[in-house]
This record gives C-alpha cells, structure tokens and sequence, in this order.
C-alpha cells in the first residue's frame, strides 16, 4: 500500500464516514469539512476526504432540501440578491472587487477559501458551491 492509500486510510478509520441519515450527522460532517477546508494546506488524503464529504453532504442536502441544479456563480448570484448585496460587498470575501467581478461573470472560479468565506457570509454549507 503506498503512502497516500495508507493516509487516506487512517483518515477513513478515524471519522467513519457513510452515508447521512440525519440533519445532526450532516452538521458533524459540515463542521469536519470546515476544519479541513480552512487548513492552508491539505495533504492529499485529506483532499480525497474532503471530496468524499463534500458528495455526502450534497447527497443528504440534496435529499432534503431540493434545489434545481444551479452553478456556483448562479449561487453566489442568488445569495447575493437575497441578502440585497452588490458586488462591492463581497470585497471582503474575494479580496478585491475585480476578483469578485471575474468570479460572478465566469471568467475565475471559486477557491477554497472563497467556499470557506461565502459559507461562513451566508450560513449554509460549504458543500452548496460543489
């Protein structure tokens, strides 16, 4: 077994994750997405985790709350109306209002940290703008 099956292993051992059931093992699932997503760097186990439960959480939300398919921009959009924001509010999450401007008009795509930032804005999962 090579080291990164053999990380990803431990990683799978540790947090025994399956499929959701509950809105209390969602919220422990988005809380364990969070911290791994707000490292500055991940190890590639944590990368393969991180898009496990990112699959577990859109399947259970996805499930629960019906959402027609949507992009992450056309989210961030939707968000942005609902909240009565324009693009110069989101500096603080983009950095700089040409970022913000490049994200809503496609020409960049979300980062993690961005994901972390509209996430933690907005109050839903960071699983949404997968």
């Amino acid at each position: 077994m090579n080291a990164l099956a053999a990380n990803y292993a431990a990683l799978l051992s540790e947090t025994r994750p399956e499929v959701i059931r509950d809105k209390k093992q969602n919220q422990a699932y988005i809380r364990l997405l969070e911290k791994l997503t707000s490292k500055k760097s991940a190890t590639l186990a944590e990368e393969k985790l991180i898009e496990l439960l990112a699959v577990l959480i859109e399947d259970f939300e996805a499930k629960l709350f019906p959402v027609p398919e949507a992009t992450p921009r056309a989210i961030v959009r939707h968000l942005m109306e609902a909240h009565g924001l324009r693009q110069k509010d989101l500096v603080t999450i983009f950095g700089t209002e040409s970022i913000a401007s490049e994200v809503l008009h496609g020409k960049r795509e979300l980062t993690k940290e961005h994901i972390k930032r509209l996430s933690a804005r907005f109050g839903v999962s960071p699983a949404v703008f997968f």
